[in-house]
């Protein structure tokens, strides 16, 4: 059985390699990973494992967007550091997923729940990982990662979204704001067209945070949040009209 761990903690990878060793004496490690982008440049150039043991939370992001952009035709086991509440979403998407530190016993329990299941199962198991991580591309939700929690943090709650020193912020209709591991220009392609707009270089704005909008110097627009912004959002002469049509149809 060849075995693929993804995990961006050195010591809790070696952890697992030991204890794979007790558990699966037959098992090769092929490799050890530590990133989101590592992952997928390793999948372009070797065959797919027997087995995944992934970090749900790596040092660029959430370990699902792997599969949003490789076809992993083996079973997942996820481990995490977080409470299982933080999980329940993603209960039936993998075939288990393990709470750090891991124990030996723990991976034993995972690999004989893995041989219960049929290959029927573990393709429907499979193509559910598939689904969500598609299902997050329509984004209803963002889980964030807090100190030692997962905040879920749904899209209709968002106000704005603000990147400054390429850094992206989310900022709810309350006025508390969050740290994001996308873009705003990844925002822009899975966020609705109906719901949000961007605004400018530095904007992406709710249409139900929007309080009221200032004709500006230059036949510009200001828009007025229902919550604090970190600066004036500023919509430039060219893009008026496209932000009108926007608001109108809405």
């Amino acid at each position: 059985m060849k075995v693929l761990i993804i995990e961006d903690e050195t010591a809790a990878a070696r952890n697992l390699v030991a204890i794979i060793g007790k558990v699966i004496p037959e098992a090769q490690v092929v490799a050890m990973l530590e990133s989101v982008e590592e992952s997928v440049e390793w999948f372009g150039t070797h065959p797919c494992p027997d087995l995944m043991l992934v970090d749900i939370h790596l040092a660029d992001g959430e370990s699902f967007r792997i599969f949003e952009r490789v076809d992993v035709a083996c079973p997942v086991i996820f481990t995490t550091a977080y409470d299982r509440y933080a999980l329940e979403a993603f209960r039936v998407n993998s075939i288990d997923y393990l709470l750090k530190p891991i124990k030996e016993e723990e991976v034993r329990r995972a690999m004989e729940k893995l041989r219960r299941l049929s290959r029927s199962e573990i393709a429907a198991r499979k193509q559910g990982i598939a689904e969500a991580a598609r299902a997050r591309d329509e984004q209803k939700m963002f889980l964030i990662p807090m100190r030692d929690k997962i905040i879920p943090l749904r899209v209709a709650d968002v106000a704005f979204f603000h990147t400054v020193d390429e850094k992206v912020r989310a900022t709810d209709h309350s006025g508390v704001s969050y740290p994001m591991d996308r873009s705003l220009e990844r925002l822009t392609k899975i966020l609705s067209e109906g719901d949000f707009f961007r605004a400018n270089r530095q904007f992406i704005v709710a249409r139900e945070a929007i309080a009221d909008i200032n004709v500006w110097f230059g036949n510009r627009l200001s828009l007025n949040l229902k919550v604090k912004t970190p600066e004036r959002i500023v919509i430039s002469k060219d893009r008026v009209p496209e932000f009108k049509r926007w608001f109108m149809e809405g």
